[in-house]
């Protein structure tokens, strides 16, 4: 059996940011973990190196996270908020 290398991808502050990316990268079918320093996981920090959580990808998949990673970043996965609400008619 051959072992998978992993890649890190990007690199954010946070739990929280970690998990947003993970969704992110696993519906567009991407597998993905997450890596946090013990101690900042265990103590739930969030900020400075404590906090600091890699994204990791294997390595076949790195290309197509960093298009999804720029996609990101450029807003392309916003969703159109007009679009979102509904609209109201001139009884309401």
């Amino acid at each position: 059996m051959s072992e998978q290398n992993w890649e890190v991808i990007e690199k954010v502050s946070g739990e929280l940011q970690g998990e947003l990316l993970r969704g992110l990268f696993e519906a567009q079918g991407i597998p993905v973990t997450l890596n946090q320093e013990g101690a900042g996981r265990a103590y739930g920090i969030g900020v400075g190196a404590l906090g600091l959580v890699q994204i990791l990808v294997p390595s076949n998949y790195a290309a197509e996270a960093r298009q999804v990673l720029e996609q990101y970043y450029a807003g392309d996965f916003e969703a159109d908020e007009e679009a979102d609400e509904p609209e109201l008619s001139a009884d309401d």
